[in-house]
């Protein structure tokens, strides 16, 4: 699902050729694997020859201290990263990385906007209803390729939508690209 909102991020920010993985091995077995320094560490190891920009995005949850967990990964990637001119760059989407998704989409009339970003359970409440009356439930991992496709395509809309997260890391990117890297 984060592939095609990240390709649209590299092209917004002036990398259209920019290939963008998304690390199968190790593959992580959900958000308290990707919160571990080791986990992490291992990545950067196994990948920093080939891997100019390492993103991790995970959803928040409703955990207040998500956002100072990333952080401190960062802290700690710096120097596992120290001497190269590779970075490391960890956003936490608010609630849940479908709300991105569901940002680059119209939705029903009678969904708020506001009410799908406040919700903690995004995904439950909203991208399991849209994707099922979008007919893409049953499609892989409950069409979410699909609908991050689509959504892709109208990538000014999604960040337009989701400033405090995805435009955030938006920024982020530009700002290291500005200092000369890749």
């Amino acid at each position: 699902m984060l592939k095609p909102l990240v390709e649209a991020l590299m092209r917004a920010v002036g990398k259209p050729k920019a290939k963008v993985m998304v690390c199968s091995d190790p593959v992580l077995g959900g958000i308290s694997q990707a919160l571990r320094w080791e986990r992490v560490e291992e990545i950067i190891q196994r990948y920093r020859g080939m891997v100019d920009l390492f993103l991790e995005c995970v959803d928040r949850d409703g955990e207040a201290g998500r956002r100072q967990r990333l952080d401190q990964l960062e802290e700690k990637s710096k120097g596992a990263l120290a001497g190269t001119d590779r970075h490391f760059l960890a956003e936490c989407a608010w609630q849940e990385v479908e709300v991105w998704v569901l940002a680059g989409h119209d939705l029903p009339s009678d969904w708020s906007w506001s009410e799908v970003r406040r919700e903690p359970n995004a995904k439950e409440e909203y991208f399991e209803p849209f994707a099922k009356a979008q007919g893409v439930w049953d499609a892989p991992a409950g069409g979410r390729g699909i609908l991050a496709r689509e959504a892709a395509a109208r990538f000014d809309r999604v960040l337009k939508l989701c400033p405090e997260d995805l435009g955030v890391l938006d920024q982020r990117v530009r700002d290291w690209l500005e200092e000369g890297n890749a």
